[in-house]
């Protein structure tokens, strides 16, 4: 049974056999578990709406600082993933709605956009359109540290708009439309934010 459950959910690539716990998220009213390795910031596994079918996965595909555990052994640390956070103190923090996130770009420094970032894991792999390129030159930021820029982007258009922001817009249009490179399902939760900076013209 276990390994049956842990086959129900692929691991992101790259990412298996890290050291890691369980956090977890709610979006519309829904809870989904999640693998996260706090030494590197990074998201460990996919979405995970059943917790049995996390204990399983965590069990075949994570590990802890002495080694690999069951089930049983992750189940209970599932159970806590509810209550609480090694990532944020407050619960709202960690509910999302998709009405909210198709209309509400997201707040500099928020949860959400720290999510985002350790799931996509931007590194030199990724290359700017040249529309995004040009409008990072006139910004002057770094085009290698693309996540960088981002909050600084999104301050400006929630302040004054982004009808008169275009370069900052076109940065932030680029980085949440991306979201579609994103690994296993994590585009439940980012796919809503491509169509945020709709509303924001």
């Amino acid at each position: 049974m276990e390994q049956e459950l842990a086959k129900r959910f692929d691991p992101l690539p790259g990412r298996v056999g890290h050291v890691a716990g369980i956090e977890s998220l709610t979006l519309d009213g829904r809870r989904y578990y999640f693998g996260f390795d706090y030494t590197s910031d990074l998201v460990v596994s996919p979405l995970i709406d059943e917790p049995e079918a996390m204990a399983a996965f965590a069990a075949e595909h994570m590990r802890q600082t002495d080694g690999i555990h069951d089930e049983a052994y992750w189940a209970d640390l599932v159970a806590d993933a509810v209550e609480t956070s090694e990532l944020v103190w407050e619960q709202p923090a960690r509910e999302f709605t998709t009405t909210s996130l198709r209309t509400d770009l997201p707040t500099p420094g928020s949860h959400l956009l720290y999510l985002l970032d350790a799931v996509s894991e931007w590194d030199e792999s990724f290359t700017l359109p040249p529309a995004a390129q040009q409008a990072y030159t006139r910004l002057g930021f770094d085009e290698d540290a693309f996540a960088k820029g981002i909050g600084a982007c999104l301050q400006a258009i929630l302040e004054n708009g982004a009808g008169g922001r275009q370069d900052e817009r076109t940065v932030v249009h680029c980085y949440l439309t991306s979201v579609k490179l994103l690994p296993g399902n994590w585009t439940l939760l980012f796919t809503p934010l491509a169509e945020a900076i709709a509303g924001h013209s």
